[in-house]
């Protein structure tokens, strides 16, 4: 028969959270399915109706119509006519072979084991364990010594958790929620979870990528850069990260050299570092690397790693000369390029540079690229073009790491750029940022006259040079306590032996009128910092 439950379970179970973020029909499935499978819902017990349960939570009725009706199709609860709704007796049975009794055994065991961490964590005294004088305590192994290269005690760039909270926030590689195409993009999704797309998704893709993807990569991402590819030379990756990291580590031993940027991106330099090659610093000027000036240094080299079109940290773009020069160079001394092209899509002429790899003619050059950078940098998209022997090879090695990147984000990925709407992101994007260069170059020049950078023509980042007394690693430390947030630029350079006055402040994540007070209260702190 079944068993009404008493309404004091109610008045423990149902308790609304004002910080929740999810809606209070969210709020009463989740606590309902929890009760159910904890066991304090046994199998066919009844539910109060939604009336009484809606009295007692203070809410309307019909959310907790919404949200029976929504765990009876999940399968939860059955509903019976003019009796109510009531726990589903056989809704685990027979999966993997445990009932429902058995499944609220294991959840009960499992509470238990909570609590009593719980009150290990609180330092509940326990009654000691009397051992011999002999015994010996038991060592455990040493992580120190085992850890050959600890990735950890790379230089990186580091920027809060919290960096929301900040009132001025001048860091690179965030976004600004009020330019997320929100709607755009839950349409995707939606399309995405389909009968018919599910079917093209949910299965495990093994080494394949997503095919609607690669085919929108090739002909609507790609010639925008200049480049042509066929889809057997095209691998999707989990960022521009990934993509470096599986390069590295199919390319790169002891016996490798790789021609690095100086001051470079630091995540690219650890890589390479952490897969043993040989790091060869070639210094920038204001048009990236000089490969006329430096020939004798890349003609040691096994790969040279650059970043042309928006040289990191400081912008620069590598002219259409240097770019011939450097292919010419690569062919005389058999070497190859690698293009990280991460933020390509962000210029201000409405026309990208084409890419090094456009003038490709011989195979010199993997490009790397992002999808998701000017998007959405958590979705973590990225993809590489190579020949294809390399990308066969690609493809073997990311499967013994990920074996492939989440399909569903592929596919509502490729669905966006399908209906056109990664373009209209672009144009948004360039508009806004374009809007912000400028505010922020006009405010360096009226609150920090005693700086330099490099004239913003694109992307969303600003390269300072302060004064040489100036101390950057200092000046973000103090900015922080002010509520600025800045990126110190030792870190980009090779050897951070002293203080920097390098510091790189980005505009992605920061509102336009934000700007002129955050430079402002920027040069409070840098004035602070002069000496006598």
């Amino acid at each position: 028969m079944p068993t009404r439950t008493p309404a004091a379970l109610w008045a423990q179970q149902f308790r609304r959270s004002p910080e929740s973020k999810t809606s209070l029909q969210h709020q009463i499935r989740e606590m309902l399915v929890a009760s159910i499978l904890d066991g304090q819902l046994p199998p066919d017990s009844v539910l109060p109706s939604s009336r009484e349960l809606a009295e007692q939570l203070g809410v309307a009725r019909n959310t907790v119509v919404l949200a029976y009706q929504m765990l009876v199709e999940e399968g939860y609860l059955v509903s019976r006519e003019r009796s109510g709704h009531f726990v589903n007796p056989g809704m685990l049975e027979g999966l993997h072979g445990v009932t429902v009794q058995q499944r609220v055994q294991q959840r009960v065991q499992q509470r238990v084991q909570q609590r009593v961490q719980q009150r290990v964590q609180q330092r509940v005294r326990q009654p000691e364990v009397v051992k011999p004088h002999d015994a010996a305590m038991p060592a455990p192994p040493s992580w120190k010594s085992r850890i050959v290269r600890p990735p950890s005690a790379q230089r990186n760039i580091v920027k809060p958790a919290n960096w929301q909270n900040y009132a001025y926030p001048f860091i690179y590689g965030q976004f600004d929620q009020s330019l997320f195409p929100t709607n755009d993009w839950r349409e995707c999704c939606l399309k995405a979870l389909s009968i018919m797309e599910i079917r093209n998704w949910a299965p495990d893709l093994i080494e394949r990528d997503d095919e609607s993807l690669i085919q929108q990569i090739r002909t609507r991402v790609l010639p925008r850069r200049g480049v042509f590819a066929m889809p057997e030379e095209i691998i999707i990756t989990n960022g521009c990260q990934q993509a470096l990291y599986l390069v590295a580590d199919l390319l790169c031993g002891r016996n490798t050299t790789v021609g690095f940027e100086n001051p470079g991106y630091p995540d690219a330099r650890n890589i390479f570092v952490n897969r043993n090659a040989q790091l060869l610093e070639l210094p920038i000027d204001g048009e990236g690397i000089d490969p006329v000036r430096l020939r004798d240094s890349l003609a040691r080299c096994d790969y040279v790693f650059v970043t042309p079109s928006h040289q990191c940290p400081t912008t620069a773009t590598m002219p259409l000369a240097r770019r011939q020069a450097l292919l010419e160079l690569a062919q005389q001394h058999d070497f190859v390029i690698i293009e990280d092209d991460y933020e390509s899509e962000n210029t201000f002429s409405g026309t990208p540079h084409p890419a090094l790899k456009s003038l490709d003619t011989a195979d010199r050059v993997i490009y790397v690229g992002s999808l998701s950078k000017t998007f959405a940098p958590g979705l973590r998209l990225g993809y590489v073009v190579g020949p294809q022997e390399l990308v066969r090879e690609l493809r073997a090695l990311r499967r013994l790491m990920v074996r492939h990147p989440v399909a569903y984000i592929q596919r509502a990925f490729a669905t966006f750029l399908a209906l056109g709407h990664h373009d209209a992101l672009l144009r948004r994007l360039a508009h806004a940022y374009k809007e912000r260069a400028r505010a922020l170059m006009a405010a360096l020049d009226a609150h920090l006259p005693e700086v330099r950078y490099v004239s913003i023509g694109g992307g969303a980042s600003c390269w300072v040079q302060g004064p040489a007394w100036l101390d950057a690693a200092r000046l973000a430390d103090d900015a922080r306590e002010a509520g600025i947030l800045i990126e110190p630029g030792g870190v980009f350079f090779a050897d951070e032996a002293g203080p920097s006055p390098w510091f790189r402040m980005g505009f992605s994540a920061i509102k336009l009128e934000k700007i002129e007070p955050g430079v402002r209260a920027l040069a409070e702190v840098v004035r602070k910092q002069r000496p006598a």
